[in-house]
């Protein structure tokens, strides 16, 4: 429904040098297929989402049903970036019991005393279900990054460039333990614009509905947007794979968002191939006479 040269363009090449400031965050110049006003934009987005999430309903149904592979989304973004709305919307029609969301904050003194990737790891999906992951260890080479005084000055390794370089390779290697062992891994950075975010910001601050959302540690963290930007451009060059890749979805237009994801979402877990399961002939056997049985009474 969207076309293949827009889905390939917002997924990042293993390898290649990810430049922000080159990557839209507000649309994508056709994004249907043809050039779209405001409201058309819209409505064609809403008609995709719509599409599309009746079709991961029937798919995450198939991947239950299977219980092969399991499905690890992880979001991530700058500070109102719409993860929440994204992970709501597009997931809303998927039953509650193959699907589970995590959300992961500042590291607790316990997880601190493990490795990185420890408070993660224990929140993976099983197979046949879809996990969520609302920020994730990717937090570790982001915030950390940009405030290396949050690293536990416990580690024996100091940040510094040697340091980074391990926690990437730590992430790229565990990804791949997890894609080898049937987890289908799907990395989304909603890409904002900083006029968006002050926007929304705004938002948060006048709309009495929306005050809950405001903190003040948004603020602070804004003042760092340059830092962030580099640090997410490391980590998606870094840590863009073939079994794990990111894609760079622009944020400042929320429908278009919750499309491109489900769009995504979709079709990754449709490549899978699955089939609705067969089962062997003595159970077949099973049944017909289970139905017969049942016919009788």
């Amino acid at each position: 429904m969207i076309p293949s040269k827009i889905l390939k363009r917002l997924r990042v090449t293993p390898g290649r040098r990810v430049k922000l400031r080159k990557c839209p965050t507000d649309h994508v110049a056709g994004f249907s297929g043809t050039p779209l006003g405001e409201e058309a934009l819209k409505n064609r987005a809403l008609e995709i989402l719509g599409k599309r999430r009746g079709e991961l309903s029937s798919a995450q149904e198939l991947l239950y049903a299977n219980g092969t592979y399991a499905v690890l989304l992880i979001f991530q973004a700058m500070d109102a970036g719409g993860k929440d709305g994204t992970i709501r919307h597009v997931m809303s029609g998927v039953n509650p019991q193959g699907c589970q969301v995590f959300s992961f904050k500042r590291p607790s003194e316990e997880e601190l005393k493990h490795n990185f990737l420890w408070r993660c790891s224990k929140s993976l999906p099983e197979r046949g279900r879809i996990g969520i992951f609302n920020r994730s260890y990717y937090e570790d080479v982001l915030v950390a990054k940009v405030h290396p005084d949050r690293v536990d000055a416990r580690l024996p390794e100091k940040p510094g460039k040697k340091f980074w370089a391990n926690r990437y390779e730590d992430i790229n290697n565990f990804e791949k333990h997890l894609y080898r062992n049937g987890t289908l891994i799907l990395k989304f950075f909603l890409h904002l614009s900083k006029k968006e975010q002050k926007k929304r910001f705004l938002e948060r601050l006048t709309d009495p509905a929306k005050n809950w959302k405001y903190s003040s540690a948004d603020m602070a963290e804004r003042a760092y947007w340059k830092q962030y930007q580099r640090a997410f451009e490391d980590a998606l060059t870094e840590t863009s794979t073939k079994h794990a890749p990111w894609h760079v979805i622009p944020a400042d237009d929320k429908h278009v968002a919750h499309a491109l994801v489900a769009e995504f979402v979709v079709k990754a877990i449709q490549d899978l191939g699955l089939r609705t399961p067969t089962l062997p002939k003595n159970e077949r056997a099973a049944l017909r006479a289970a139905r017969k049985q049942l016919a009788k009474i």
